[in-house]
């Protein structure tokens, strides 16, 4: 069974980033080869709507039988809003917490960021968990692309 991924827009972006392509692309060769089922959400797409074509297009690279969308429901705004309520991230962060919430609520088996600051943070992450738990949710698995390459295919 494919373990469940949720990427949001920074690891799309990264494909094309100088700090992060080479890991970027070796992390799609996974997704191209089907090792994930892939998930995005309603907000992947509204934070698409500004970026350049050549990032939008990076999603034509997920297998199309391999890509999940996921709806922004009322559960995961509420839970979102728990990250802001105890402060683990900012009003301006609102959309870095959807996409954790989002994640969360759907049992997601990892969430890939490269937003280090915002999502990939130690610190944060047993935030998240702490506030996942307190609600009765499970905790998220958060990781860099990088984590998920396979080394040994190189």
């Amino acid at each position: 069974m494919r373990q469940r991924i949720y990427i949001d827009t920074s690891v799309l972006g990264g494909y094309y980033d100088v700090e992060f392509e080479i890991d970027t692309k070796l992390f799609f060769k996974r997704i191209e080869k089907k090792d994930f089922n892939v998930h995005l959400s309603e907000i992947s797409d509204i934070e698409l709507l500004e970026a350049p074509q050549r990032v939008k297009d990076v999603v034509k690279k997920i297998p199309r039988d391999c890509l999940l969308k996921l709806e922004f429901t009322k559960e995961a705004e509420d839970l979102a809003g728990q990250y802001i309520a105890e402060k683990i991230l900012s009003e301006p962060s609102f959309n870095d917490a959807y996409h954790i919430a989002i994640s969360t609520v759907n049992r997601i088996d990892v969430l890939v960021s490269w937003n280090f600051k915002h999502i990939v943070n130690y610190n944060k992450i047993r935030l998240f968990n702490a506030v996942n738990l307190k609600l009765g949710y499970p905790t998220i698995d958060i990781r860099s692309p990088k984590e998920l390459i396979i080394y040994e295919d190189e």
